[in-house]
């Protein structure tokens, strides 16, 4: 659980509310990942109230998110990305807690850019609806039968530029479970830095080399799934130097 810390420390954003975000939509975007140590982010939150305002939902600035993911057999989704396929999918449930909203989200990457889609379901699922179903054909998905695989949870801090369309993401309290499996992160931050184009006049990219942390790219999906299905002997020779990096952040933080 995050620390009454990071309440106080938000206190100091000026806020946004959901109706207020449809410029920073982004559905269509190019998405930039940073990982640190949960101590970067007490030390570097003050300097970002300038020019972000913090999303607020009734009240609550770090609110909870939970994902069901969904893959084939093969874990083919997972095999993509560590292939480094330049025209991948993803397919969630997101849940967010706190308003109970669910979407169907079906996140399509394609040459750097991430193209997201989403319906509304009314809770996590074992097997699709005929609705469900269509939403996914419709959006050229044909891999064989999908299965939920792994779920996570998290807290999120969702900033927004004041002045610049780009929306910036810090998630952190990291859980992945499968079945009797779990595997926690408590010290680990992914921020992404979500953009119309890749803009390194942003404050939080000239932060983050100021900083000398460098972009990485590794799904929550893919770290889950890595620590999740170790018995199974997934592939991750790719993903291996991404995952021992992310294990320092956690290890060195305690």
């Amino acid at each position: 659980m995050f620390s009454k810390q990071f309440v106080n420390l938000l206190g100091t954003f000026e806020p946004i509310h959901l109706e207020q975000m449809e410029r920073v939509k982004l559905m269509n975007r190019v998405d930039t990942k940073f990982a640190f140590d949960i101590k970067v982010l007490a030390e570097i939150l003050p300097d970002l109230a300038e020019n972000y305002f913090v999303l607020e939902i009734n009240t609550i600035r770090i609110p909870s998110y939970q994902s069901q993911y969904f893959d084939d057999n093969k874990l083919s989704f997972y095999c993509d990305h560590h292939s480094g396929r330049p025209n991948r999918f993803k397919i969630r449930i997101r849940k967010y807690v706190e308003s109970n909203l669910l979407f169907l989200e079906i996140k399509h990457k394609f040459k750097g850019r991430t193209n997201k889609k989403r319906i509304t379901v009314d809770d996590f699922k074992s097997t699709f609806s005929s609705e469900m179903n269509k939403f996914i054909a419709d959006n050229s998905i044909t891999k064989s039968t999908l299965l939920p695989t792994l779920e996570n949870s998290f807290h999120r801090i969702t900033l927004v530029n004041k002045t610049r369309n780009e929306r910036l993401t810090f998630d952190f309290d990291l859980k992945f479970t499968r079945e009797d499996s779990t595997k926690e992160y408590k010290n680990l931050v992914i921020a992404e830095l979500k953009q119309e184009k890749i803009d390194r006049l942003s404050p939080f990219f000239v932060m983050m080399k100021n900083r000398i942390i460098r972009p990485y790219r590794l799904s929550k999906y893919c770290l889950g799934a890595i620590e999740l299905y170790k018995q199974e002997k997934i592939k991750m020779n790719r993903f291996k130097r991404k995952y021992l990096y992310l294990q320092n952040i956690e290890n060195h933080a305690c």
